[in-house]
């Protein structure tokens, strides 16, 4: 039972090849840039020409060149610049707490994620690395996209997330536990031997990345990641990222709190998801190690905008908490862009944030302290290197996919302008402008 998920996945890509008709076949393209942003400088280079053959980029050239044979996509008036990274999504994913997560099913969350995905497309996000979805909808939809029978990005997919039990990852939290499902106990890790063969399992189902839950969460609910909170032993993490990395995959952790944070990065995992209460300490390790910090500024400025709508009712007031909580993660995100900490762009996008308004966390960023080119490198070149894939995405440059976007006005004076992307191509095939 625990592993029916394969013959779900199988229903589900017929299901999904029934909606969406044929995609169309790559062709040889020039691409003339009138501003390019490359992913590699620092300096955006004027009047320039990509070119493309079928799904990557073949050459990229100073002026406006006319090869034989390829369609000219006039973009001398936009700026040009790699298909976005987004390093932290649950595409499918069911909101609406315990009676959806009782009442719901992964079909229902596999075709919500149709369209999810291609709203992420659609956006400018080419790639996107989904850390955690129940029963492997996650990797039913990357497949679906691979085979070219949905719209949507790459995809780099966790399957579930993986915790010890009573912590946010369990999904029997506050439920009857005569309840049961054969997928819940597919996040649940308690002790070193169940860690690592629920890693041994993920790979074998094909999982990308591991996710892992070393701290709690913060929200408005009661949930608590004080900086002294560590949810996961030292030997749990160290068996998870032994385990991964033998296999070849890397390991993100979401951590709030300080004590899960150092621990997470000493015991060498590859990105931090949030990393709210890190402090200087915490700096150095990131700087020490190579670690990479996803903070997902985004999330915390919705809950608060959601924790205006709801009064007190004793104690401190969702306002109040969620206020803090921001204070708290843009000082420690300032912190780190000026200490130089590997920053990957990441919204935690699952219903607070849409499908397609990602691109808000840019001005987050920026506001917190990053140049406009900055945060455009933490979602390119990057975001590329965290998903170990900077030899196939990231940049404009020679043997990489034709992952390109365009937006009218420059981001580089206003961040704002890749909220609204005007073109999008994805591996030579364009999806959006282009007309």
């Amino acid at each position: 039972m625990r592993y029916a998920r394969a013959t779900i996945a199988k229903f589900t890509a017929l299901l999904l090849l029934s909606l969406m008709p044929a995609t169309v076949q790559a062709k040889d393209y020039v691409i003339h840039a009138g501003q390019l942003i490359d992913g590699i400088s620092d300096t955006p280079k004027k009047e320039m020409s990509v070119l493309v053959r079928d799904d990557k980029i073949v050459s990229v050239v100073a002026g406006y060149i006319l090869p034989p044979g390829a369609e000219v996509i006039d973009l001398r008036t936009a700026n040009v610049l790699p298909g976005l990274v987004e390093s932290h999504a649950h595409v499918p994913f069911r909101r609406g707490g315990m009676a959806t997560r009782l009442t719901g099913n992964l079909l229902g969350d596999v075709l919500r994620g149709v369209g999810n995905v291609r709203d992420l497309l659609m956006s400018g996000f080419t790639s996107v690395r989904n850390l955690g979805s129940e029963g492997g909808t996650d990797l039913a939809l990357k497949l679906a996209i691979n085979r070219g029978e949905i719209v949507g990005p790459r995809m780099w997919v966790s399957l579930e997330y993986l915790g010890p039990t009573g912590g946010p990852s369990d999904p029997q939290n506050g439920i009857d536990q005569g309840w049961h499902h054969p997928d819940w106990g597919s996040s649940v890790i308690d002790g070193v031997d169940e860690a690592i063969k629920a890693v041994r399992e993920h790979k074998r189902r094909g999982a990308d990345v591991i996710k892992i839950f070393p701290s709690g969460a913060v929200g408005l609910s009661g949930d608590s990641s004080e900086p002294s909170q560590k949810l996961m032993s030292d030997a749990e993490i160290r068996a998870v990222v032994e385990t991964a990395h033998g296999l070849g995959m890397p390991v993100a952790a979401h951590a709030h709190s300080k004590a899960a944070i150092d621990a997470a990065i000493r015991l060498g995992v590859d990105s931090i998801e949030h990393g709210t209460y890190g402090d200087t300490g915490s700096i150095a390790l990131y700087k020490q190690h190579g670690t990479y910090l996803v903070p997902t500024l985004l999330v915390p400025e919705l809950v608060a905008a959601q924790a205006d709508d709801k009064p007190a009712i004793g104690g401190p007031s969702p306002q109040e908490k969620v206020r803090k909580l921001i204070a708290v993660h843009q000082a420690m995100f300032h912190e780190a862009v000026s200490a130089g900490v590997n920053i990957a762009f990441g919204t935690d996008v699952a219903g607070l944030v849409p499908y397609d308004g990602s691109a808000a966390e840019f001005k987050y960023m920026v506001r917190g302290g990053m140049s406009p080119m900055q945060a455009i490198k933490s979602a390119t070149a990057n975001g590329a290197t965290l998903l170990r894939a900077s030899d196939k995405i990231g940049s404009i440059q020679p043997g990489r996919y034709a992952d390109i976007i365009a937006t009218d006005g420059d981001p580089l004076a206003d961040i704002s302008e890749l909220e609204s992307v005007d073109f999008v191509m994805k591996g030579g095939i364009v999806y959006k402008g282009g007309e």
